[in-house]
Order: C-alpha cells, then structure tokens, then sequence
C-alpha cells in the first residue's frame, strides 16, 4: 500500500519508476526536482574528472543552501602508467594523489574553474566529502565502474536509484541512458531503495570485498580549497544545476591542423607532391623528421576538400606493432579526432566500426578514422569491411616497406582512393619484386628528404660518429673460418641466393656468420669503457645483437648479449639501466620510456630489435650498436631514433662497434672482401654526415688498404 504523499520533500515529487532518454530528460524530470528538496546525496560514479566535478558543483548549490550534504564516490581516474605502479608495489595513496592531481590541472576555462572553487568552498564547510574507489585484487587493480545514488529529505523519506549515466557532461546532457528510480514510501522499491543506501554505505566505510576505498588526498582536497577562496568574488554558479553548459558540439569530429603546431616547409612541400599526384604517393623521409604529422596534415587537407562537396573521409592508418599504434592514436587525436584503435580482440573494436561507418552512411559523421596493426589490418573481418567501403578511402601505411611482403600486398584495399606510403627507406632488402609492388599500389615517391638535408634545416641534430674496430679472439675467428668454408662452398655450387634473411643454406650460414661478429667478446670490453667514461650522462641507447653467440655444432650455444650488457652496465658499472626486449609488456615499454624520457631515473636502455621502428624517443643523445646489421633500413632507423630534436638537445654520438677477423686469419679473400664492404659502407653512411667524418677516414683507412676497398 503506498503512503498519502507530503506537501514537501522527496513524496511530493511526482517521480517516476524508470527514466530514459527517449521518454524524458533525466536531468529536468529527475535531478533537479530532487536536489531541490533533498537534504543529502551520495552518489558512486564513474570517473572522477574536473568537468563532472564542476558539474556537481553546479547541481548541490540549492542542496548546500539548506544545510545539505552530498557524499561522493568516484574512480580515479588511472592511466596504464598509474596502474603499473600500484602493482609493483609502489605507495598507492602517493599514486593516487598523482591521478586526481593530473585531473585537476585543468586550462584557465571559467566556467570549470568557478565550479572547482564553489566545491572547494563546500568542502571547506563540511558540506562535501569525496572518496575514491578501485578494484584491488590479487595484485591486480581494476576500475569502479558501479552507478547508484541515494537521496534523503529531512523527513527521512529515501529515494535511490541505480543506471548508467555519469554526472559527467556526455554522461547527463549528451549522451542516451537510463536510470531505475526506487522510492522508499513505495511498496516493492522500499526493500531495494534501502539495500542500494547499505551497498553505500558499506562502500563509505571501505567494507566492501576487493574495493579499496581511500580518502581523498589531502593535497587535492587544499588545492580545491584554496581555488574557491580565489574565486569567491567571481559570479557565482547559476542554480539551474546540470544543465548543460555552452559548448562548441562536433568540433571532435573534423581533421584540423592543432593551434599549437607549426608546419614546416618540407612538411607543406611533400604534401603538395601528394596532392599534385591525386592524392597518391610515397614519402621517402629521414627518420625522426615527423612523417607522422605531415601525413596527417594531407589528410587534413584531403579531409577539407571532401567536406565541401559534403563527402565523408575515411581514414585507415595501418602501422606494423600494437604500440606503434597507440602512438598513431595519440598523434590523431591531436588533430582533433578520436580514432579506432584496431588490434586485440575484434569484440572491442568491431562494434565501434560497424557503428561509425553507418553514421557515415546517414550523413551523421564526416570522418571515421581507424589505426590498425598490420596484424588486424590482414585479418578477415577487419579486410570484410574495407571491402564494403564505398566512400573515399584513404589508407596510410607506417613503415610501408612491411606491406611489401607478399603476405600483405595482394590484401591491399582496390578501393582506397588515395594512398599514401610512409618510409625513410621504401625499398625492400633483397626484394625487388616487392618494391615494385609498393610503388604500383601507392604511386611513386612524391617526396624526399634525405637525412643530410634534415640535419642542415635542422629537422635533425648533428652527431658525431665512433666506429670501434674489434677482432675476433681465436675460439670466435676458428668458427669464423669454419662457416665461411662453408659459405664458400655454396657458392662454388652455384648457389646465389645471398640474402641472409633467406632460409635457404646459404642464407643461414650467413645469418650464422653474422652473429659470429656481432657476438664478438671484445665488443663487450670497448662498450665497459665507452659507457663507464660517460657514467655521468643520461639518455643513452645500447642496440644489442639478437640471440646468443654463436657455436660450434653439437655445442651449447654461448652467452647473450643482453644479458652481457646488463651485467656490465648495471652491476659493474652500477647505472641504472632497463632491457627493452620484444617479451616486455606494451603497457610496461610506455613506462620505461617515460622513465628514460625524465633525465633522473633511467640512465641507460639496452633493446635487442624492439627500438627500431617508428618509437618515439627523442631525448636519446648516446648510441651503441652492437649488432652487426648490414641491413640498411635497421641502421638507418637505429641512427634516426638518435637524431630527434628534443628540449636542451643539439648534439648526438653514435658509438658503432665492427668485429673483423685478425690479420692472417685463413679466410678466402674475396668472400672476405665481400663481407668488409657492407661493413664499410655502413661505417660510410654514418660517417659522411657525422661532424668528425676526417676522424672516421684516419681508422678505417688500414682496413680499406687491406682489403683494397680505398674506393668506399
């Protein structure tokens, strides 16, 4: 039976059971009546953010007035970084703090910060009190997610409700949700109303099971006080509660160039290529020279177009690793979009596609814009949609020499009207066929911009270069001699398959040889001294050879040159050094970069692969290569990664340490001189633009006059 309703508070509301957006404004129809005569609230939401705490601000005013108190309950709101922490080990409380201080730290936009202050001065009056709460579980830690809030009028009277808004903008004013309204007064909602306020409850005093409830840090708590004692002479919040505020709607949804960045000439020059060619094209760009963002700016461009004969763009940057594609993510939000990142589990992406692309079809949405890991981009559902894409397609390829193979080449999407290829070096080792396939699909290369001419407009920074020259000790030269009898003998047979990423004989005994001088022991012992006479320095990259040393037949294999450098960095040396391996997690690698990108926790990182495409690190000034790559599209990467321009850094050195067999070593002279040449030219390469490239010919002068190689 339900109770005669009052004249005032909470019974004299004509509530209803369920709201929904398509029935009724949830904020009109139910917040505001409620605040307007409730004496408390407590609520537990979602993400704790400065926007949805200004809101609340805006919706407690008439509630404060009367002498009212709210209770809040909110996530922190965690990054990957965050998460790390905690499960290490490190103080929460100190992590915590970090998070709602990173949410609070909000531009000067007024109407936030009055309604910042107006909580700030509601704390200080006892009239607001905000916990945080996440999941802590088996040292795992996780988000509360959980929605429900409870009202109560000085009568005693109870309404609780449970639903999927949050006191958010989107999540009250943008957004389609629903809420489940229980009115204690009411036969059937009573027992429920009061069960949702003792989950509360028990959520307020930190008694649920595996939810950590913490008080809200005492350094934020201040922060908001002081701000709403600056800001008591400013125009106080209005009393129309959540409504929504002014706001520029859809500005998310367009490709623009950021205020911030300024676009270089070379930058409007290779777009300009690209644009002249139809929107087709290859740009051959030294690394570290923001390949990135001018494509994004031809894309801008190609957007801008479209949209004035009110055709939709949509976007498809295919990028080779996971976290390639998250820095591609970040990289096009910055132009104003929110993009689909497409890898993992296609439940979490596929949906979001699906979505998007219809509301492209009914004209609700300009752009789609989805980044995919060359992975996801082959898979079937992923080739399935862009085989049913009919607007104008434009694919973007990140380090598009991968897409040469011809694993990916034949699934290219046909109906891609404009394409675009993104490479410092588009050409495929030992692969012709495959560079010409590129060139087919995407067109020629429109634009070039070699690393010399990066480094004199200052795109990169000058460095200078320090060959090594190491020989072989006599276990290392007696396998030497060993495989290149071996290798000489395949060649006598006929055969010509060099390539040494080939599976063929030939090419493993390559491979094998390779390894022999890129695992050479004497390299260990150069880089002791060359890293200990810099023990002071910060910022420095170690490139280790992969695998382990190589032996001889039947024999267990040798040591590994990580673990080697490990050693030598961090237990002799005692410098704070970190493996950056392929086996290390994603979210741990965005750690450990930002570590080494602060100057005062990691000194050195020692990668064996993982550093070579497309990672942006460009506080790295010191660079060892200890892996013999004859490759020039990983030395060129290697070297490019210690190019970029960053704050305070105007100069690099490359340290580069090539093995060779002893003088007199019994070694056939030509397969001998073979061998030397890649190496030299490597050294060339990097020395020709080095800013001590005399000191660099005076070394290698005596090897060159050993193996007649004077030319090079």
């Amino acid at each position: 039976m339900t109770a005669e309703p009052r004249s005032t508070g909470l019974r004299s509301l004509s509530l209803a059971s369920r709201y929904r957006s398509n029935r009724g404004d949830v904020v009109q129809g139910f917040y505001l009546p409620a605040f307007q005569v409730a004496c408390s609230y407590s609520r537990a939401v979602g993400y704790f953010t400065s926007t949805s705490l200004a809101l609340y601000s805006r919706g407690i005013e008439n509630l404060a007035e009367r002498g009212g108190t709210m209770r809040l309950i909110a996530s922190p709101h965690l990054n990957e970084d965050d998460i790390l922490d905690i499960e290490r080990g490190y103080d929460f409380r100190s992590v915590i703090t970090r998070a709602t201080e990173r949410a609070l730290a909000v531009e000067d936009r007024g109407p936030i910060l009055d309604g910042l202050g107006q909580l700030g001065r509601l704390i200080a009056d006892g009239r607001l009190d905000i916990k945080l709460a996440f999941v802590a579980q088996e040292g795992r830690i996780g988000i509360y997610h959980e929605k429900l809030g409870i009202f109560r009028d000085s009568h005693g009277d109870l309404v609780a409700f449970t639903g999927s808004s949050n006191e958010t903008l989107g999540g009250l004013a943008s957004n389609f949700e629903s809420i489940e309204v229980y009115r204690g007064w009411v036969d059937g909602d009573s027992m429920r109303a009061l069960d949702i306020e003792q989950d509360f409850d028990e959520l307020w005093s930190n008694q649920t099971p595996s939810l950590s409830v913490e008080t809200f840090p005492d350094v934020s708590r201040d922060r908001l006080i002081k701000l709403g004692q600056e800001r008591t002479t400013l125009t106080p919040p209005r009393d129309d509660a959540l409504v929504q505020p002014v706001t520029v709607r859809g500005k998310a949804q367009r490709l623009s160039i950021p205020d911030w960045m300024t676009v270089r000439d070379y930058q409007r020059a290779a777009v300009k290529g690209w644009l002249l060619h139809r929107g087709r094209g290859i740009l051959k760009m030294a690394t570290g020279t923001g390949k990135t963002k001018t494509s994004l700016i031809a894309a801008t461009k190609l957007a801008d177009v479209l949209r004035d004969r009110e055709e939709a763009l949509i976007l498809v940057v295919v990028a080779p690793l996971q976290h390639l594609v998250d820095q591609w993510v970040t990289e096009v939000e910055d132009f104003g979009v929110r993009p689909i990142p497409v890898y993992e589990s296609s439940q979490k992406w596929l949906p979001l596609v699906e979505e998007q692309l219809a509301q492209v079809r009914f004209g609700q949405r300009p752009i789609v814009a989805m980044v995919a890991t060359n992975a996801s981009f082959a898979g079937a559902k992923f080739q399935s949609i862009l085989s049913r894409i009919t607007q104008p397609l434009l694919v973007i390829a990140d380090e598009a020499h991968n897409l040469g193979s011809p694993a990916y080449r034949t699934i290219l999407p046909t109906n891609a009207t404009y394409r675009l290829a993104l490479s410092a070096t588009p050409e495929r080792w030992f692969d012709d066929e495959g560079t010409d396939a590129l060139v087919d699909y995407f067109g020629p290369v429109v634009y070039e911009l070699g690393l010399g001419d990066a480094i004199e407009m200052g795109a990169l920074c000058r460095y200078n270069y320090f060959p090594r020259l190491v020989e072989l000790n006599d276990v290392e030269t007696e396998l030497y001699v060993e495989l290149s009898r071996q290798i000489a003998r395949c060649f006598a047979a006929g055969s010509d398959d060099n390539n040494p990423d080939s599976n063929s004989q030939l090419g493993q005994l390559l491979r094998k040889r390779a390894g022999v001088l890129g695992h050479a022991a004497g390299k260990i012992d150069l880089l002791r001294k060359d890293i200990g006479g810099r023990a002071n320095s910060w910022f420095q990259l170690a490139y280790c050879a992969e695998g382990s040393r190589p032996s001889h037949a039947g024999e267990p294999p040798g040591p590994n040159q990580l673990s080697e450098v490990m050693n030598v960095v961090g237990n002799e040396l005692n410098l704070a050094a970190h493996p950056y391996i392929s086996e290390t997690p994603r979210r741990e690698r965005k750690v450990l970069l930002h570590r080494f990108a602060t100057g005062d926790d990691l000194r050195v990182l020692v990668a064996m692969r993982c550093l070579d495409e497309g990672v942006d690190i460009p506080d790295a000034q010191t660079g060892y290569l200890l892996a013999s790559s004859s490759n020039p599209r990983q030395f060129i990467q290697r070297r490019g990664r210690l190019l970029r321009r960053a704050e305070g850094k105007d100069h690099a050195e490359i340290f580069d340490y090539l093995a060779v067999p002893p003088t007199g070593a019994p070694v056939d002279f030509e397969i001998e001189r073979r061998l030397l040449i890649r190496e030299l030219e490597r050294a060339n390469e990097f020395g020709k633009l080095s800013e001590n490239y005399e000191a660099t010919l005076k070394l290698l002068r005596p090897l060159k006059d050993r193996y007649q190689l004077m030319h090079l």
